[in-house]
């Protein structure tokens, strides 16, 4: 039996009760016996009877009214013996919550994806998803480059596709495939249908590319001047996405880019389309995932990528390893 209580002297400060303390406390307030409540944790009777001392100590509260023939709550006790219990069943919630944690594939994923991929992979990551983590709570967010790096940086979003190489410290990507550009052109046009385009081609030809921010038209420029074409050659821009785009080359206004994932998409249903092959080596762009380096989730995401890259080899692509 413990000792009788001695109230603690002076003003009670920087004292924190143990989660051991409060357990001893908790089991003894249930079961008002110091051997069944020590039976009931799994601890001896001695170090149960001074685990509530030394709550009591902490506190500077009297807890119970010890007698030799049995343990009573004092009035302090009755009222404190229930916020110990919320206190415990609120740690147990926190290490259910964060055994669940554990766990691969459930919860929210935040998923950060460029306007000139989201139409075309799309369906094919939400396949994955729904096939093999149906636990996992996936949340899209379209957006352009520079705001889902933004994104990343600050949390709100946890992974992103998008086009790469980005160049960006403490962005670790995982490369899933390269994709060709295909050139898009009217019905009739010199280059429709061709299956044999030379770069060069492009340096004189009415080009239509998208408004300031995408990465696909920084892309498109990159592949133009790498074909000799000059800043001061002829570039319309009147188009916030790729749909509009093909529109205006079906209207006769010029001639585009597209990735080859987009190509059915945009053109199969308009007759007045035409796409032409490039010459090898074709123009191309890599797509990858991208995480926060050190990210907590790491493994997942490199998992997701592995399962990325197999379900999309059907795709009009050339799947590349995890490797740099």
């Amino acid at each position: 039996m413990a000792s009788p209580y001695n109230p603690p002297h002076g003003p009670h400060r920087g004292k924190q009760p143990s989660l051991s303390q409060l357990r001893a406390f908790a089991a003894v307030a249930e079961h008002l016996h110091f051997r069944d409540a020590a039976a009931a944790i799994g601890m001896s009777q001695p170090a149960l009877s001074g685990a509530v001392s030394a709550l009591e100590e902490a506190l500077g509260v009297q807890l119970l009214e010890r007698t030799t023939r049995k343990v009573l709550l004092s009035p302090a006790g009755e009222r404190l013996a229930v916020r110990a219990r919320a206190v415990l069943d609120a740690v147990a919630e926190l290490m259910e919550e964060a055994e669940a944690a554990q766990a691969p594939f459930t919860g929210v994923l935040r998923l950060g994806v460029i306007p000139t991929v989201a139409p075309y992979l799309l369906p094919t990551v939400l396949r994955l998803v729904h096939r093999r983590y149906p636990e996992l709570d996936l949340q899209v967010h379209e957006e352009q480059t520079a705001t889902l790096l933004e994104g990343l940086a600050a949390g709100r979003l946890d992974l992103l596709l998008l086009a790469v190489p980005l160049g960006v410290p403490g962005i670790t990507e995982l490369p899933l495939f390269d994709e060709d550009f295909v050139l898009v052109t009217p019905h009739g046009h010199a280059l429709a249908g061709r299956d044999d385009i030379p770069r060069d081609a492009l340096k004189e030809l009415r080009l239509l590319l998208l408004d300031e921010g995408h990465c696909l038209r920084d892309q498109a420029l990159d592949i133009c001047r790498e074909a000799g074409r000059t800043d001061g050659a002829e570039v319309t821009t009147t188009a916030a996405g790729l749909s509009t785009l093909v529109q205006l080359v079906a209207g006769g206004l010029g001639v585009t880019l597209l990735p080859r994932t987009a190509v059915t998409v945009e053109t199969a249903r308009n007759t007045a389309l035409c796409t032409g092959l490039f010459a090898e080596p074709a123009p191309t762009r890599r797509i990858a995932l991208a995480m926060r380096t050190g990210a907590a989730r790491h493994a997942e995401f490199g998992e997701l990528a592995e399962a990325l890259r197999a379900d999309m080899a059907g795709l009009p692509v050339r799947v590349v390893g995890a490797g740099p």
